[in-house]
């Protein structure tokens, strides 16, 4: 069958797709002033030479681009993984941009179906890039119909049905599959193989994050000294994209209480309100904390318990509220339940039990 024939069903760009919605491709120069306004207001890094952190994953990225366009070859598929706001999407958009090629963009939870995804792959040049975020949300069947796309790059397509039934195979342009999730585990072993190039994102230093905010106050045209930089990374849990909040408050709180400077006393001023402290807990954290200890003598509890006596769903403490606490070493899981460590009952202002002292 012709190729036109089956581009026919959907010869628009994909639904989801960014550039369908007027955006501008990736790969298109922008007048400068355009262009140099967009960089701003984003803050997000447009450039992998223009990121802060994650200083090993990104060489070995570099050299695998550097490799693909040395040999005019399309870039292995790629995998990247870990906690939210750390850079996935960010790699994923940088990447394309470093190799001159054009980027599509579609999230796991949308492609319910293989048709779903059949635009993005009938469109993609050679070369190009397909980004899906969240990628372990795909469903079983969609997966399965990815396997040869992106091993063979090729794709079989049923027409018809009963009897008259027949199957399709179509040729793909060459493509590099770049996949983001924060699950690594839901994703299926056949899947996850399939990738050439497999990084995990971890947590930035407070120095990294440091120049981040610098970096992103400049972009904001807003003046910020060491102090109040200092104070919004040692608030933002190790994640660039929360340091960004930060920075937008913090900003926002001088602009409309100070004289738009953001200083260390302003920074500080700022994050009171916000309920932030020194350690980057938030009420909810605090009040997690604070139950332990006041309601349950700082453990050991579960989880369940914990949620009812705060009308707080399990699933949102086991998410959102305990990875930070517990990797901040204010509390431990045990067999028994949840427990204030040391550390934890010092935040609080508490004496430790002796058993912990």
């Amino acid at each position: 069958m012709p190729r036109e024939t089956i581009l026919s069903a959907d010869d628009s760009a994909p639904a989801g797709d960014p550039l369908a919605e007027g955006d501008i491709d990736p790969t298109t120069p922008a007048p400068q002033g355009e262009e140099k306004k967009e960089e701003d207001v984003a803050l997000r890094p447009k450039h992998m030479r223009e990121m802060v952190g994650q200083e090993d994953v990104a060489e070995r990225l570099r050299i695998a681009v550097d490799a693909a366009n040395k040999r005019s070859e399309p870039l292995g598929h790629i995998l990247l993984d870990g906690p939210p706001g750390l850079g996935k999407t960010t790699f994923a958009t940088c990447i394309p941009r470093d190799m001159g090629v054009p980027l599509q963009i579609a999230s796991g939870a949308t492609l319910a179906a293989p048709k779903d995804l059949l635009p993005y792959l009938t469109n993609a040049e050679h070369g190009s890039v397909l980004f899906i975020d969240e990628i372990h949300r795909l469903p079983k069947t969609v997966e399965e119909f990815m396997y040869p796309a992106m091993e063979d790059f090729r794709i079989d397509i049923t027409l018809g049905e009963g009897v008259n039934a027949r199957t399709v195979n179509m040729r793909l342009q060459p493509f590099t599959l770049i996949g983001a999730t924060t699950r690594t585990g839901l994703l299926s072993a056949p899947l996850r193989d399939r990738f050439q190039i497999r990084e995990h994102l971890d947590f930035y230093s407070q120095t990294e994050l440091i120049e981040i905010v610098r970096r992103n106050a400049k972009k904001l045209s807003t003046m910020i000294d060491d102090d109040a930089a200092h104070q919004i990374a040692r608030a933002s849990r190790g994640t660039p994209r929360i340091a960004n909040n930060r920075l937008r408050w913090v900003r926002d709180y001088a602009t409309s209480r100070a004289d738009g400077d953001m200083t260390g006393d302003v920074a500080r001023r700022a994050l009171d309100m916000l309920g932030v402290d020194h350690l980057g807990l938030d009420p909810q954290d605090r009040k997690y904390l604070s139950t332990i200890l006041r309601v349950f003598h700082g453990g050991p509890v579960g989880v369940e318990a914990i949620a009812h006596t705060l009308n707080i769903a399990c699933d949102t403490l086991t998410d959102e509220v305990e990875p930070f606490l517990l990797r901040s070493e204010l509390v431990i899981r045990s067999p028994r339940g949840r427990k204030l460590t040391t550390k934890g009952y010092e935040h609080l202002g508490e004496t430790p039990p002796n058993e912990l002292g």
